[in-house]
């Protein structure tokens, strides 16, 4: 009985290319990838922003949204897949969390500047990579589509961050001093 251990390398991204899923082998800068592995890094700023969070409920909706950006990620690896499986009901149990914040906070009448908490200050870089995912997505929508659900999902996702970094702040936000009129 051969009971090899397999390793986590293989060698066959040695030449700067990688699998897609289904075999297809593309550049590791290939704007596809760029585009999942930039929701994998969101990912795991998200992860960190988890342990920050002291609310269980909010710290387990961190952990739904990454498990949602797993799915769309699976989606872009794969260069057939046609619908990534986010749902209408995964936008709006999204939006009802953004609705909840908004709520809660007051209105704002300047730009704000990160920061404010380090729990705030991980949300909002959450937030910018968040929307580097959604530029890299757009792009990459140009050369093949890519299911509108997952794009009207990240794209709600940086409101969702936005806000959340606002209410992590707890009234704490430090407003922008506009320098010219």
């Amino acid at each position: 009985m051969n009971s090899k251990k397999a390793t986590i390398y293989t060698g066959r991204g040695d030449d700067g290319t990688t699998s897609l899923i289904g075999g297809t082998r593309v550049r590791k800068d290939h704007i596809r990838v760029e585009a999942y592995g930039t929701l994998d890094e969101l990912n795991a700023h998200l992860g960190l922003l988890a342990t920050a969070i002291e609310d269980k409920k909010k710290a387990e909706f961190i952990e739904r949204i990454e498990q949602t950006l797993l799915t769309i990620g699976y989606h872009l690896a794969d260069e057939k897949s046609e619908n990534c499986l986010i749902t209408e009901e995964d936008i709006t149990h999204l939006e009802r969390a953004i609705d909840s914040l908004e709520a809660s906070l007051p209105a704002m009448r300047t730009f704000i500047l990160p920061g404010g908490t380090e729990a705030a200050a991980r949300a909002n870089l959450c937030r910018t990579v968040c929307r580097r995912a959604e530029r890299a997505m757009t792009t990459l929508n140009e050369e093949k589509n890519i299911a509108p659900n997952a794009m009207i999902y990240i794209n709600r996702l940086s409101d969702y961050l936005f806000l959340l970094q606002r209410e992590l702040c707890g009234g704490e936000e430090k407003k922008w001093e506009k320098p010219c009129k």
